[in-house]
C-alpha cells in the first residue's frame, strides 16, 4: 500500500472511531475497520433494555454512514447483572409482612435503588391487589416471563398475574416450589434488587428461596406481642440455618393513634422487636404503626411509600437502613 493510501486508511478510521465514541459514548468499546470498507464495532449494553439496545444501534449505523461506512457490524455484550434478592419473612401470618415488601420496595425504588417485587406466597398472594395489578398479565420472552410493571416504577410478578381471581391453588411442595422458580428467574430488566415477599411459616417455598437463589440478605417482620416474637424467632432460625445474613428487624402495627381523639395506645404492645432484637444482637430498622391510612391505601392500591407525609417517611428510614446494609456488604 502506498504512503498516501496509508494516510489516508487512518485518517478514515480515526474518523469513523470519533463518530461512533460521540453517538455511543463511554459504551463503544472497540473498533475494527475492515479492509472492504466494513467494519465492526463493541459495545457494552450493560442495562440497556431491548428497545434502548435497538436505538443505540441505529445511532451506531447513521454515525458510521456518515463517516462513509455502510456496512457496520454492531456487537453487543454485557457483563451478566448482579442481582440481590432481599428476602421478607415472618414466623406466622398477619403480621403485615406483604404490606411491609411491597412498601420497602417502593421506597428503594424511590432512593434510586432500581428494585423489582416477587410474591412468594404462592397461595396467597396479595400483591396484586396492594399494587392495583390484578387486571394485569405478564408477557413471555422466550422461557422467562417479563413482570408486571406498576405505575411505581417497580416491577412485580405474583400468582395472582397467572390465575383468575379467587381460584385456589392447591399445588404439593414442589409445585410450589417450581413456580417460585418461575416467578424469580423473569425477565427483570434494570432491576438491581429483588424484593422477595415470603409466605409465613418455615415451609417448602423458604426452604427452596434458600437452597436454589441465596438471598444477599432477609428482612424480619413482626409485631410486638411475644407471640408474634415467638414464631419471628422461628424464621430468624431458618435464615441463619441457610447461611443468610440478617438485614434486621422491623415491628410493624407499633402503636395506635386514634384518629378521633389522637390518643396513643398500644394493643399489641410496644417495643417488644426491638428488644428481641437487641438479645440476638439484630439491627433494629424500625417500626411502623398501626394506621388507618396504611389500611385504606393498601386496598385501594395506594402503598403510604409511593406518597409523602410521616407514614412515607417511616418506610424511606427503613429502606435507607437496607440500602446501607446492602453498600457495606456489597
Amino acid at each position: 500500500m502506498a504512503q498516501k493510501d496509508q494516510i489516508s486508511t487512518m485518517t478514515d478510521a480515526t474518523a469513523l472511531e470519533l463518530a461512533l465514541r460521540a453517538a455511543g459514548g463511554d459504551r463503544v468499546q472497540a473498533v475494527r475497520p475492515s479492509k472492504d470498507g466494513s467494519a465492526s464495532v463493541v459495545v457494552d449494553a450493560e442495562g440497556l433494555d431491548d428497545p434502548a439496545r435497538a436505538a443505540l444501534e441505529q445511532s451506531l449505523i447513521a454515525a458510521a454512514k456518515s463517516t462513509g461506512v455502510e456496512t457496520l457490524r454492531v456487537a453487543m455484550s454485557a457483563s451478566r447483572r448482579r442481582r440481590r434478592i432481599i428476602a421478607v419473612g415472618s414466623g406466622k401470618g398477619g403480621v403485615g409482612k406483604s404490606t411491609l415488601s411491597a412498601n420497602l420496595a417502593i421506597a428503594l425504588q424511590r432512593l434510586g435503588r432500581p428494585t423489582g417485587l416477587v410474591d412468594a406466597d404462592i397461595y396467597g398472594p396479595s400483591q396484586a391487589r396492594l399494587f392495583a395489578t390484578e387486571d394485569q398479565r405478564p408477557e413471555a420472552k422466550g422461557n422467562k416471563l417479563i413482570p408486571v410493571m406498576s405505575r411505581f416504577g417497580v416491577p412485580m410478578v405474583s400468582m395472582a398475574h397467572l390465575v383468575k381471581p379467587g381460584q385456589p391453588i392447591a399445588w404439593r411442595g414442589p409445585m410450589a416450589g417450581n413456580a417460585l422458580g418461575q416467578l424469580i428467574d423473569a425477565e427483570w430488566g434494570a432491576a438491581e434488587l429483588i424484593v422477595v415477599d415470603l409466605p409465613p411459616g418455615t415451609g417448602d417455598v423458604q426452604l427452596t428461596m434458600l437452597q436454589k437463589y441465596k438471598p444477599a440478605g432477609a428482612v424480619i417482620v413482626s409485631t410486638p406481642q411475644d407471640l408474634a416474637l415467638i414464631d419471628a424467632t422461628r424464621a430468624i432460625g431458618l435464615f441463619e440455618q441457610g447461611d443468610v445474613p440478617l438485614i434486621g428487624m422491623v415491628e410493624n402495627m407499633a402503636g395506635y393513634l386514634c384518629p378521633h381523639c389522637g390518643e396513643a395506645s398500644d394493643p399489641f404492645g410496644h417495643g417488644g422487636a426491638e428488644a428481641a432484637g437487641k438479645t440476638m444482637n439484630l439491627p433494629f430498622l424500625g417500626r411502623i404503626p398501626l394506621a388507618l391510612a396504611i389500611r385504606e391505601g393498601s386496598d385501594a392500591g395506594e402503598p403510604p411509600a409511593a406518597g409523602e407525609g410521616p407514614l412515607a417517611e417511616a418506610y424511606l428510614a427503613i429502606a435507607r437502613k437496607v440500602g446501607a446494609w446492602l453498600d457495606s456488604h456489597a
